[in-house]
């Protein structure tokens, strides 16, 4: 039964862990087998951990897990608390008589936010990576206000956590999960249409459509007033068998789907990150047919899985917080 979320993607689970006072969190992606993965950065100011190890000529041939956090470079811990975790399981590359796991991870900016930043000389990140470990299901899991979604923001709705999946023609499966702390606006103008509406599946984010019509004002920026608050990351997965660089494209053309849904992306002061990764259970017939039907679903589907990730998220009570969807339109 297709669910709409990344675990859709037989072999990939997810878990949060998060803290409503601190005002930020962190979500893991645990593959059941090593998964190809690469990496695609299109953002001006990124923040993350061992993402060279995901460049298509490096020797590292697949990942244990993905981590997306908030925390901007204090997050940098979560990988070690989801390092950990996975050890503790026997998982992890072979080497020298030890098992490393590989963990790839992406950050966000959401120490302005008016949660408790206020923590002693330990920043609480490796203790929630591996609590998000720890919780990992190949189930369901929440949408909004949680895990790395549970900080974020947009110029001028609360941010949170999306999740949206397609099938190509050809049956592959193509998820994707994003943590939308956009320095733009993932809505148009002032009104409660998104930008990627024309999209949308069975009214996943409100089946609102666009407005009868986008004016100048609609199209005048919408922007955080301090710049280095942003960075959207996410994740595109599916279950095709792919080499390095393969993933590398389908990430490349799953940042058209953020450049879609938010606008502006890909910013001097953006971190905008997003990972592939393929579990490798269905070939590809013809690889480069297939493959750029992929990347068209990794387009389309990361555009939805940003707007619900708007969509589904709940205000933290903070003072100065832009309001939510919800809030702001009902």
């Amino acid at each position: 039964m297709r669910r709409n979320l990344l675990t859709d993607i037989d072999g990939v689970a997810v878990g949060h862990a998060d803290d409503s006072g601190l005002g930020s969190g962190v979500t893991a992606i645990l593959f059941a087998r090593p998964a190809v993965a690469s990496v695609a950065v299109l953002g001006g100011a990124p923040g993350g951990r061992d993402l060279g190890m995901l460049a298509p000529e490096a020797t590292v041939a697949a990942i244990d897990a993905i981590v997306l956090s908030g925390g901007s470079a204090f997050g940098l811990d979560t990988a070690g608390g989801v390092q950990a975790f996975l050890r503790a399981q026997g998982r992890g590359f072979a080497i020298g008589g030890q098992c490393v796991p590989l963990v790839a991870q992406a950050i966000l900016f959401d120490l302005g936010n008016g949660g408790d930043k206020t923590w002693a000389e330990r920043p609480p990140y490796w203790d929630l990576g591996r609590r998000a470990a720890a919780a990992a299901r190949d189930g369901a899991f929440a949408l909004g206000s949680v895990g790395a979604g549970m900080g974020a923001s947009t110029a001028t709705l609360k941010g949170g956590l999306g999740s949206a999946s397609t099938e190509t023609a050809a049956g592959h499966r193509v998820a994707a999960l994003v943590a939308v702390n956009a320095l733009g606006s993932a809505t148009i103008g002032d009104g409660p249409h998104f930008w990627a509406a024309p999209f949308e599946v069975q009214g996943e984010f409100g089946a609102r459509g666009w407005p009868p019509a986008i004016g100048a004002e609609d199209l005048r920026p919408r922007l955080k007033r301090a710049p280095g608050t942003a960075t959207t990351i996410g994740v595109i997965a599916t279950d095709a068998a792919l080499g390095k660089a393969e993933a590398h494209r389908l990430a490349v053309m799953a940042h058209d789907g953020l450049a879609r849904a938010i606008l502006p992306a890909h910013a001097p002061l953006d971190g905008d990150t997003i990972f592939a990764a393929a579990t490798g259970a269905r070939p590809l017939g013809d690889p480069i047919a297939e493959l750029t039907e992929l990347g068209f679903a990794a387009t389309l589907t990361m555009a939805r899985a940003i707007a619900r990730g708007v969509f589904a998220a709940t205000s933290l009570g903070f003072s100065g917080q832009a309001p939510s969807w919800r809030e702001r339109f009902g």
